[in-house]
């Protein structure tokens, strides 16, 4: 049995350096403590005992680690001045017909509305968030302005 559980700990590693994922780490201690543990004992249910603990054990202790190795953090770009801004639509916005383009300071970004409302031209619009290349706005009044 110091055969098997030697064999499955190495095909467990090869799994993870595979993956890169850190789904199967755990199994590799399980299944080397049980392969020491098949040197001690011949009991089968004792080593597949020594497997699921120290299996469940690893998982448990490592888990807090493992999330927030895998967290994706948010760089800030300098887009990212434009959350919070008023501007002006130059081309109505309507997310129907997916048009849609405002001026923030010198800048031209095509814009989308957060509530789905057609927001006509020469409207003022306040930038919420950025999604991919285009700004998230709501309508701040019905006021037409001047330019």
């Amino acid at each position: 049995m110091t055969i098997f559980w030697l064999v499955l700990a190495v095909v467990m590693a090869i799994l993870e350096g595979v993956t890169v994922q850190l789904v199967s780490i755990w199994f590799v201690a399980g299944a080397v403590s049980a392969c020491i543990a098949s040197l001690i004992t011949d009991n089968i249910l004792i080593q597949i005992g020594v497997f699921v603990l120290v299996t469940a054990i690893a998982l448990i202790a490592t888990r807090p680690i493992v999330k927030r190795l895998k967290e994706k953090k948010k760089e800030p770009t300098n887009a990212d001045k434009y959350i919070g801004r008023t501007g002006v639509v130059i081309e109505k916005i309507d997310n129907n017909s997916a048009q849609g383009l405002i001026r923030v300071g010198a800048s031209k970004w095509t814009a989308r509305s957060v509530d789905n409302t057609v927001i006509e031209k020469d409207q003022k619009v306040k930038v919420l968030s950025i999604e991919g290349v285009k700004l998230i706005v709501e309508s701040t009044d019905n006021s037409f302005v001047e330019q």
